[in-house]
């Protein structure tokens, strides 16, 4: 199992020039108010992806935005709010980014990332690996996949999650049944992750113990001994937390549908291209665990990659 960067490069490449077509073919319009808030967030967006790349090339840790990926959904859902008039759909989708934020912002706290020297921190596993890859030996390389990747294209797509509740700013349409269908899938998918999250958390949190306390990983009784996490919604998904996390944007979106949009419009564009993201994301976290694990392809052939299936059984 192996990554293969430039198929993945061209295919987040082409979704971003999907993203003004959409616009541009798929209704509704944004009116001058709406465009003056998107400008506020559009700076926001700017300034934190400036930030996340002068920081992060000067302290060789590229989780900074890592950190504000979970804070700014909140801010921006919130600004939205407060220009649309506070309206009842608008603060349930605020309130609803801000539970979604809460509980990432404490998962990952939790792992050490943040510091009060913000910019140090544990850095996401992923980045060293990647770092490491003959693509990127290059200092030069590095640094404009750290510019354009982690710094431009995540911030844009933490940005576009949130424009379903800019496409409802001033939005007369009742508060319906859709809303309703949509706030509880939403907080479904939260509720989802928050489960697989903590099931991870106690898994590699004992494992770790017992491996700190001396013992070797093929001395680990069941179901540690594998050194991946086998059990609990883990035993039917391999990225159950990445399927609610895919799942809230989605849910998130569907309240331009009960407000009277449409079922398909453009602000989906960021529930979309969090897929693409995820797709890639998944399939180098796996790489990684293949690498570690002799068992882990037996499980990714026994186990799908989201959606629950069959309980692993090895």
């Amino acid at each position: 199992m192996k990554l293969n960067i430039v198929p993945m490069a061209i295919l987040l490449g082409l979704s971003l020039i999907a993203c003004p077509l959409l616009y541009l073919y798929v209704g509704p319009a944004l009116n001058a108010d709406q465009l003056s808030v998107l400008k506020i967030l559009a700076i926001i967006c700017g300034c934190s992806a400036l930030y996340c790349f002068v920081v992060g090339e000067l302290t060789h840790n590229n989780s900074q935005m890592d950190k504000l990926w979970s804070l700014l959904p909140i801010a921006y859902t919130w600004i939205i709010a407060a220009h649309g008039g506070w309206s009842l759909r608008l603060v349930v989708m605020a309130v609803l980014a801000t539970l979604w934020g809460a509980r990432l912002t404490f998962n990952f706290a939790r792992k050490g990332a943040y510091r009060l020297k913000f910019w140090e921190g544990e850095e996401d596993y992923r980045w060293s690996v990647l770092r490491a890859r003959k693509e990127f030996q290059a200092r030069w390389k590095w640094m404009l996949f750290n510019f354009f990747f982690i710094c431009i294209y995540q911030n844009a797509i933490v940005l576009m999650i949130t424009l379903p509740a800019l496409v409802l700013m001033n939005n007369p349409a009742p508060f319906g049944w859709v809303d309703i269908l949509a706030a509880v899938l939403t907080f479904g998918f939260i509720l989802y992750e928050t489960i697989a999250d903590e099931q991870q958390w106690a898994f590699q949190s004992k494992k770790w113990a017992m491996l700190k306390a001396g013992k070797k990983l093929e001395e680990l009784p069941e179901p540690y001994r594998k050194g991946f996490n086998t059990v609990g919604l883990w035993s039917v998904s391999r990225h159950p937390n990445y399927l609610g996390e895919q799942g809230t944007w989605v849910a998130f979106y569907l309240f331009t549908v009960g407000a009277g949009i449409g079922l398909f419009n453009w602000s989906i564009i960021g529930a979309l291209l969090l897929i693409v993201l995820f797709l890639g994301s998944s399939a180098f976290a796996e790489e990684i665990s293949a690498s570690k694990y002799p068992l882990y392809m037996d499980y990714c052939s026994k186990v799908s990659r989201f959606f629950p299936g069959k309980k692993y059984r090895p």
